[in-house]
Parts: structure tokens; sequence; C-alpha cells
């Protein structure tokens, strides 16, 4: 009975990453994406990583790396962000597993930016309804994102972090991955401290007012027409200036 004491609390131990209380699962576990243009792009962003000047820091995936698109996001980061030194770590697909991944292995080292935009976790709910066997609830995913918030603050000290809700994902509420969403937005909602870690949640603006989606503003419901991004940079442009004061 001893025996089998010891080992159940060396289990219970091995769940939890050491020195930290967030525990291990699939959505906090770093792993790395196979295809080879996915470590093309990791590497791109280790070199940025070495530029000086970065004031600000976007991370994410898609959504985030859809800002450097010419016909989608490209001239609104023009207009808002690249004046205020802004470098672009998104990467589409990512899930909050491959963001710790690639913060373990070189992206933002180096870096000493003054602000952090971090949205990362929808693709841990939608994934789950494509191939692969993919699962990932909202708990673990807010555990991603708790795990990615305590890297950064080791890996950036000095950097405030803005974390925004997910966004709305889906045509109707009833959509099964907008509710998790949802769900993971109501728990890292309770990470910010208005010290360090400020959170924003603006999805209503990309609805019509009986939250359907609206498709001028997320053509495909996951992702930000040029009308998006630019309600999603003046949303978020006089935090941003604020934080950086």
């Amino acid at each position: 009975m001893k025996t089998q004491l010891i080992v159940w609390i060396s289990l219970l131990g091995a769940m939890v990453a050491p020195g930290s209380d967030v525990p291990l699962h699939v959505a906090t576990t770093p792993v790395p994406r196979e295809e080879p243009e996915w470590r093309e792009r990791v590497e791109a962003l280790n070199a940025l990583s070495k530029e000086k000047g970065v004031r600000v820091a976007f991370v994410g995936d898609s959504i985030t790396e859809m800002w450097a698109l010419d016909d989608v996001g490209k001239s609104t980061w023009e207009k808002y962000w690249a004046p205020l030194g802004a470098a672009n770590f998104g990467i589409a697909g990512d899930r909050t597993e491959h963001v710790l991944w690639r913060l373990d292995h070189g992206n933002l080292d180096g870096l000493s930016p003054r602000v952090i935009v971090l949205m990362i976790g929808t693709n841990n709910a939608g994934q789950q309804f494509e191939d692969g066997g993919y699962r990932c609830t909202a708990e673990q995913t807010a555990d991603g994102i708790r795990a990615i918030i305590g890297r950064l603050k080791k890996k950036c000290p000095g950097a405030k972090i803005l974390l925004m809700a997910i966004f709305p994902r889906g045509e109707e509420e009833s959509d099964p991955a907008r509710r998790q969403n949802d769900a993971t937005n109501d728990l890292i909602r309770g990470l910010a401290d208005s010290k360090t870690v400020f959170f924003m949640d603006i999805g209503k603006r990309f609805l019509k007012p009986n939250g359907d989606g609206e498709v001028t503003i997320m053509p495909d419901m996951v992702h930000l027409s040029d009308k998006g991004y630019r309600i999603w940079a003046e949303a978020m442009r006089p935090v941003v200036h604020d934080l950086l004061r």
C-alpha cells in the first residue's frame, strides 16, 4: 500500500510542470508541427527576434499572422502598428502547444518589447472538428494560455501583456467551437491583474445584433476581413498606446 501511494504521488507530480502550477496535458505540452514551411516560419521569427527596436510584439495564430497579408490586414498594420515598432509572431494553424514550443526554441529570444499582444486558442477549439482526433477542452486551452503568459513573463519581464479574448468562431452562437471559445474566455479573463496582464474582449464588435457572424467582417466565420482588422485596430489602439506610456 505504501509503495502504491508513492507511485501515485509521483504520477501526480509528473502532471504538473516543474516550478509551475500549470498542469501538463495536450494544450500545455510544447510540441512542434511537422510541416516544413512551419519550421521555416519559426526560423524566420527567430531571426526577427534578433532585430532591434521592437516595441510591440503580436503573438498568435493565423488571425495575427494575417495582419501581414497585402489583401487583408497589411494596410491596417502599416497604418497602426508599424509606426510603433511592431513585430508579428503569428503562425497560421498554431495552437497553444505550438506557441509554447516556439517560445522554448527561439521566438522572442533577445527581444525587450514594451507590449505583447497575445491571442491564441481558437485552433484548440476548432481543430477538434477536423480529421485527426484532436481533443482539447476549454479548461485545457485556458491552461495553455496561462502557460504562455508564464513563458512571456520570464522571457520579456519588462513587457505589459495585452491578452485578447478569443474572437467568435462560427456563424451562430450555438456553434460548438464558438461555445468553447466563450468558455475559454470566461476562464482566461481571470488571468489579468491590470498590472502586467490586461484583458480585452471585443468579440461582439464582429457580430450582428442577434449574435450571428457578420460575413463582411469574418468571411469564413473565423478570420477577419480588411474591415475586421480596422475594427480590431481602432479598438485596440488607445489601449496599446496607454500601455506603451
